[in-house]
């Protein structure tokens, strides 16, 4: 356990911080799981929704400094990369 003033108060400190960290990688984490479902499903429209949130909730978390910016970046490319391949394998018929 920590002794001085200082090493006490950034246990404090480290514990809120963890506890705020963990809400937003829940959050991301949840909206990268629905992305993949949607992927896994083969809808276009709904993967290409769900992507959007996810990409979303990624950019927040490194906002938060949560994330490092380039892992963000490398989930999204993988995401995007799989949203565009449900899009080539079954084209949205719109008219």
């Amino acid at each position: 356990m920590a002794h001085t003033h200082s090493a006490r108060k950034r246990v404090r400190q480290t514990a809120k911080r963890h506890e705020r960290n963990k809400v937003v990688t829940t959050h991301y984490r949840n909206r990268i799981k629905e992305c993949r479902a949607a992927i896994a499903a083969g809808d276009p429209k709904v993967s290409a929704e769900k992507f959007a949130r996810a990409s979303q909730a990624i950019h927040g978390a490194v906002a938060k400094g949560v994330l490092h910016e380039n892992t963000a970046n490398r989930y999204i490319s993988r995401l995007a990369r799989a949203v565009n391949a449900v899009h080539a394998a079954k084209p949205s018929t719109a008219a």
